[in-house]
Formats: C-alpha cells, sequence, structure tokens
C-alpha cells in the first residue's frame, strides 16, 4: 500500500473488492528469483505485493564457537531482519522483539524439511533482509528462505511453502496486507511442505468461529498451493541458466 494513506476499517472491503483492488481469494502479485547473490551458498529474492525480501544462505559449515555444536545434527539458525527504511517510520538498526521472535518462527517452520541429521557438528545460517514490508512477511521470507536452502544444495524433504488467510469485515481474505493485518480481526499464517502435505507451521492471532477456521485452512492450503507453482517454476530458471553456463564454459575449454 501507499505510504502515509489512511484507510478506515470500511474501505477495506466493497463489494468483494479489497482496498487494493484484489477479489477476496487473489494472491498479490509475486515475482521470485533464485540465486542472486553470487558469495552466497545459496540465495532467493522475491516480492510479494510491496514486500521485498532477499535471503541468503551459508552452510553446512563448521559451527563457532565448538561447544555449542551438537554431535548428532546440524543446528539450523535464521535471522530475520527488517532494514531500516522497510517501513514507513524509520525503524530502529537494533534488533527488535519482534525480528527475534519471527526469527524462531521461519527456524520452526523450515527445520523439518531439512535432512539436519546429515551434517553433525555442522550450522546452516539462514540470514533473511526485508528491504520493504507490507504485512506477511513470516511468510513471504518462509517461501523464499526454503528455495535459498535448495539453491544452497542444502538435501530437504520437500520445499516449505507459506500463505496467510486474514479475516476483514467478517470476511475471509487470502494473503492479507499490512493495512488488512493491521485493521482486521483475524490473521491466520499457515506453511506446508506441499507435495507430503505436512503443516509445519499454524499461527493464529484474532478471533474465527470454528467453521470460519477450517475455511480459512484450505483457503491458505489453495494458496500455498500456487506460490509452491511460482517456487518450482524459479527453481527451475535457475538451474536452466546455470546448466546453460556450465555447458558454454565447458563449450569454451574445448575451443582452447
Amino acid at each position: 500500500m501507499s505510504a502515509g494513506v489512511k484507510y478506515s476499517r470500511e474501505d477495506l472491503l466493497k463489494n468483494g473488492v479489497r482496498v487494493d483492488g484484489r477479489g477476496i481469494r487473489e494472491l498479490r502479485p509475486i515475482k521470485i528469483k533464485v540465486g542472486v547473490l553470487s558469495r552466497a551458498d545459496g540465495s532467493a529474492y522475491i516480492e510479494q505485493g510491496n514486500n521485498k525480501i532477499l535471503v541468503a544462505v551459508y552452510g553446512p559449515r563448521e559451527l563457532h564457537p565448538r561447544h555449542l555444536a551438537r554431535p548428532d545434527t546440524a543446528i539450523l539458525q535464521c535471522f530475520y531482519r527488517m532494514a531500516t527504511f522497510s517501513v514507513d517510520e524509520r525503524k530502529s538498526p537494533a534488533p527488535s522483539r519482534r525480528e527475534l521472535e519471527l526469527s524462531k518462527v521461519i527456524k520452526g517452520a523450515l527445520a523439518p524439511a531439512i535432512f539436519l541429521k546429515n551434517f553433525p557438528r555442522a550450522t546452516i545460517d539462514v540470514f533473511i533482509q526485508v528491504l520493504q514490508a507490507d504485512g506477511g512477511t513470516r511468510c513471504a521470507s518462509i517461501t523464499a528462505a526454503s528455495l535459498a536452502l535448495a539453491d544452497a544444495g542444502i538435501p530437504m524433504r520437500d520445499l516449505v511453502t507459506a500463505c496467510a488467510v486474514g479475516k476483514v469485515n467478517g470476511v475471509l481474505v487470502l494473503d492479507p496486507n499490512d493495512v488488512e493485518d493491521k485493521l482486521g480481526e483475524a490473521d491466520m499464517p499457515l506453511a506446508i511442505m506441499p507435495r507430503k502435505k505436512h503443516i509445519t507451521l499454524l499461527q493464529m492471532d484474532g478471533r474465527m468461529t470454528k467453521e470460519e477456521f477450517i475455511e480459512a485452512y484450505k483457503l491458505a492450503i489453495e494458496g500455498c498451493m500456487e506460490i509452491y507453482k511460482l517456487q518450482r517454476q524459479a527453481l527451475l530458471e535457475r538451474y536452466v541458466a546455470v546448466r546453460k553456463e556450465l555447458g558454454e564454459e565447458e563449450g569454451g575449454s574445448e575451443d582452447a
């Protein structure tokens, strides 16, 4: 949403049209790119509406200090940070309680998908930088972080895809933006491993009836499956590009 624009609850939904022009079951426009940082082991960038998020992955690598290492598994560390210019009012550069909380939430959503026991005494570090925030950054971060892990070549059971459902003026809406999140009655982020249909994150803030919760759950799954297609397409484009690059290098060496 535009910075500085004020909305009332009545503005959020009129005749089935949301404040940003979407329908109630419509995702925000999503752009995903994998392998955007040459100096990270894996990386990804996502734009979901006005959210802009960059993720870098390092590892598996030796954990320091060594006494923190575990002999039977790798440790997954997630660092979710918002840039000082990512929101309307300048944010303090110091990590906030919310950033620390979301770092743990995102770690919990990603960990079930990774074969951590394949890398004892190691660490896998995920750095998430929110460049611009417009609601739903935890879900977009999980989606991008999953791709960055795959780009790093880390063995995974499946990708992890996340999407939220909100409740606005008594109506369930898919993928709420910032103003819907703040003025709405409820917000339910959900993350799944799409191929295995395993839920790795389910939270809810606000109130829903049992029937609304079931409907919101189904709607969130639908949203995740749409995003999953975009994740797979982004990975495919990345590896087609890598393969082409390797082919050109091999062709160049033969010529030499």
